[in-house]
């Protein structure tokens, strides 16, 4: 990240006060080691988020001093007691209720999730260079939040089990204020009173829930941007033997809705986000905070023929929220389908991107929606310096999340310079296959 502010992301700077060292922390105040830090720590303006890090840590453990870490770290009775309280103060802190065992239960989840965030990354975006950035088999293995902490100050773990143990730690409480706000909001019942609003109101009652057609679209591609020149909705029977050079074939399944007795397909894809997403989100915008950093919890994508069929497909959206009892209004709404320029605030997007998007607040609900045309969409997935894998790639290297994740000198790769090697391997795998 350009510049870490001063946050939770600052602990993960290895160009900052609190990088992983060779060696954890020893607690020798009067050392050169310890005044050359505690210079550079005065220098950095994060002294008071190191006194709140340390008397977080220190009460977690039940500790006074580096000193006492060390001795905990050889009585297990201790540490199991201490592993039971914090478990307690953690569930209290992110509001979960039940029982000893339920918490515990939760807050593990947490740890999931981190390695979910990591995990994403090695299979996705970073897949090329998946075995330069494993994880630490111990530190992958690892659930309480305790023994995590506890590795942070224990020298038998080298420098790299360290920083990803104390990375594991940030991601956790991350997930764990995701997880919180998720239940404050209620956004799991909110998902599902989506998908019965659609069901109920917005798709053909002639055809049954779930039901859908699969048609392709067969494309031609410019060669010089490989934009979709043309595009037409073909049936399994009618696809060609040999596709021609820069044309594809793009599978859809679509549902319909029923606007003024026509019937019109729309191909839907819905989602509610998950924690590892939102995690990731967070990390991307430098937040703490999802309540401020993650706006688009539900979301709606939907690919129709036409340009008439995107206002058609809004119009019924709007009359299906009135006949459930609620107005609908929408916001932000984007609509660069008849030409101009995206100009979102989102980091790595590009402002050749054509859709309709907007927000739509109703029934107590907040919803992004994106509508494409078959053309819009086929370059939302396909054309160069548009296309939705080159925009992951994209906003995780411009962000700085990859070089925050994972620094050279704890990988022993500098992941940053891999962006342009990695979009032009995504573009073979679009226009070759």
């Amino acid at each position: 990240m350009a510049a870490v502010k001063n946050n939770i992301y600052a602990l993960l700077d290895q160009q900052g006060p609190f990088c992983t060292r060779s060696y954890p922390p020893a607690g020798r105040v009067f050392s050169r080691e310890a005044r050359e830090w505690l210079a550079e720590l005065k220098g950095s303006g994060l002294a008071t988020k190191y006194r709140v890090t340390r008397n977080q840590v220190f009460e977690i453990l039940r500790v006074r001093s580096v000193a006492e870490i060390q001795a905990l770290l050889k009585n297990p009775a201790a540490k199991a007691a201490v592993e039971r309280r914090a478990y307690a103060l953690l569930g209290n802190m992110f509001g979960i209720e039940g029982n000893e065992r339920e918490i515990v239960s939760r807050i593990n989840t947490y740890s999931r999730i981190a390695d979910g965030v990591i995990n994403y990354l090695r299979a996705k975006v970073l897949a090329n260079y998946a075995s330069y950035i494993e994880m630490t088999n111990e530190i992958d293995s690892t659930k309480s939040p305790v023994e995590l902490l506890l590795v942070l100050f224990d020298d038998r773990y080298h420098k790299k089990a360290r920083f990803e143990a104390k990375r594991k730690l940030i991601l956790m409480q991350l997930a764990g204020s995701i997880d919180q706000r998720e239940r404050e909001t209620d956004v799991e019942h909110k998902f599902l009173q989506f998908l019965d609003f659609l069901n109920r109101e917005v798709w053909s009652r002639n055809v049954r829930i779930g039901e859908l057609e699969i048609v392709y679209l067969l494309s031609r591609h410019d060669p010089e941007t490989y934009a979709a020149i043309d595009a037409r909705v073909v049936k399994r029977e009618e696809l060609p033997k040999t596709l021609a050079p820069l044309e594809k074939i793009t599978m859809l399944k679509r549902r319909r809705f029923c606007y003024q007795g026509r019937e019109i397909p729309v191909y839907v894809s819905i989602r509610k986000k998950l924690p590892e997403a939102k995690v990731l989100k967070l990390l991307r915008k430098s937040e703490e905070n999802p309540a401020v950093a993650v706006d688009d919890e539900l979301g709606l994508m939907a690919v129709v023929d036409s340009l008439i069929e995107v206002k058609l497909f809004q119009k019924h959206l709007t009359e299906s929220a009135s006949r459930a009892g609620s107005l609908m209004t929408l916001e932000e709404v984007v609509d660069t389908l008849h030409g101009g320029e995206h100009r979102g605030g989102s980091i790595g997007s590009s402002a050749q991107t054509a859709m309709y998007k907007f927000f739509a607040r109703m029934g107590g609900m907040r919803v992004e929606f994106i509508v494409h045309t078959n053309r819009s969409y086929l370059n939302y997935m396909f054309q160069r310096g548009v296309s939705h894998d080159e925009y992951e790639v994209k906003r995780i290297f411009d962000s700085g999340v990859t070089e925050l994740l994972f620094p050279k000198d704890i990988y022993g790769i500098d992941i940053s310079e891999k962006k342009e090697s990695l979009i032009r391997w995504f573009r073979r795998r679009i226009e070759e296959f």
